[in-house]
């Protein structure tokens, strides 16, 4: 069986439809599923069990001879929440947990880490094992997973295969749930319908034109396809960038969407909310070397297949995948 925490969310509900299209049906999906909004990402998917997420534990202990692998994709990934315990506890002391009993139990290990580890970029974005404990990330969402990394970076007993994935700015399919939390894509889409208009983050400072801020945007299809590599691989462990190693502004992501809908562009911009404005990367861009030394090979979609992809076949149509 095939363990997939945080299953009812975004990514890890895409890996489930991945791997369900792939003929994997032996999956075991653990979340909090009694939040009803995410109810779509995982009902209609094919699998063996649901385990409440504050029940896996004791359910691997019973279970861990059946298990060929986990996939700790649960995490809270709020980036507006500021209250460090509930990281302590939701991202960083679980992810322990889950990290002691692969061992125990001789189970290889893929999980989430992420690119707001890297904080404004002091050190570039590679992921090589000298940076973690340099890291300055802005938020305690990206504290608590560099705070996870580091500790496993630091431990002598490791899973026979682990694998730390720096997911960059994933979008696509199954975020209906996410609220503001959203991709821009999202928003986007949802503002066009409503006002035929978008309004994009200005930018508060010189280096950096309004609309103009760069990430690295992966598309969630290209990001399970990466998660099912290195499950079936299992070559080297370590951390892993995951973005596609070509950074875009968000004034693409935009244009893209109004472009996918057949529709001019018509961008507006307003102030960075103050919450979250000194918290704000301006760049990213991830360095993919590793994985792509791995063998990893299938490539990455364009921003402009994927918005159209995600729109086209997702989003006009409020489809889950």
């Amino acid at each position: 069986m095939i363990v997939i925490t945080g299953a009812a969310g975004f990514i890890s509900s895409c890996l489930v439809a991945h791997l369900n299209e792939q003929g994997f049906k032996e999956l075991v999906l653990v979340d909090d599923f009694s939040i009803e909004s995410k109810k779509p990402n995982y009902e209609n998917k094919s699998y063996k069990e649901l385990v409440d997420r504050k029940e896996f534990i004791t359910w691997l202990d019973k279970n861990h001879q059946l298990t060929q692998i986990i996939i700790h994709l649960g995490a809270r990934t709020d980036t507006t929440e500021f209250d460090k315990d509930i990281f302590d506890a939701l991202n960083l002391n679980y992810s322990k947990e889950v990290w002691k009993k692969s061992i125990q139990y001789s189970l290889p290990l893929i999980y989430a880490s992420s690119a707001a580890t890297y904080g404004l970029g002091e050190y570039g974005y590679d992921d090589n094992h000298e940076i973690p404990e340099k890291l300055k990330p802005l938020n305690p969402y990206g504290e608590s997973k560099n705070d996870f990394d580091v500790w496993a970076l630091e431990q002598e007993e490791k899973p026979l295969f682990w694998a730390g994935l720096k997911f960059f700015n994933v979008y696509g399919p199954n975020e209906f749930h996410k609220s503001r939390m959203a991709s821009v894509i999202f928003h986007t889409f949802n503002q066009i319908q409503k006002t035929g208009e978008m309004n994009l983050f200005k930018s508060h400072i010189p280096e950096y034109k309004d609309g103009e801020q760069l990430r690295d945007f992966v598309y969630v299809k290209d990001v399970v396809k990466v998660i099912t590599f290195l499950m079936k691989t299992r070559k080297t462990s370590g951390l892993y960038n995951l973005g596609t190693g070509k950074a875009r502004t968000f004034y693409d992501l935009a244009a893209n969407t109004f472009k996918a809908l057949d529709l001019e562009p018509k961008i507006g911009f307003i102030d960075t909310p103050e919450d979250i404005r000194d918290k704000y990367q301006y760049f990213t861009e991830a360095n993919m070397r590793k994985l792509l030394n791995q063998g990893y090979s299938e490539g990455f979609m364009t921003l402009e297949e994927g918005v159209k992809d995600y729109v086209q076949n997702h989003l006009i149509e409020s489809k889950i995948w």
